[in-house]
């Protein structure tokens, strides 16, 4: 499993400070855009990991006696469900500096004539 329980990230959506995210790169835009690629790669993987702790319960005949009594499968799913959203944990990661990118290129300034 991943640490993705170990994280501080919250678990409820919250109001966040744009001029701080604007702080750690300069530019708003690039924050944000930097934070919701990891978002989609936390988001990827999390929906690998459980795609594959569900298949070893998969079965090709459901029966209504089946989904009831695999209890395992409900838990797997819980446990989840109550992880903090992939973008929370994006932005606990960038805020923290457990994230690394690559900015882009720095803005020319032209010089007074």
């Amino acid at each position: 499993m991943s640490n993705y329980k170990k994280v501080n990230a919250e678990l409820t959506t919250i109001t966040r400070d744009t001029a701080k995210l604007e702080l750690k790169t300069g530019n708003l835009y690039e924050a944000i855009s930097v934070i919701g690629k990891r978002a989609n790669q936390v988001a990827g993987s999390m929906k690998e990991e459980l795609t594959g702790k569900l298949e070893e319960f998969g079965s090709h005949s459901d029966s209504l006696e089946e989904v009831f009594e695999n209890r395992e499968q409900i838990e797997i799913s819980r446990h989840y469900e109550k992880l903090p959203k992939p973008s929370a944990i994006a932005y606990e990661e960038f805020m923290t500096d457990q994230l690394t990118f690559i900015g882009g290129p720095e803005p020319v300034v032209e010089k007074e004539k």
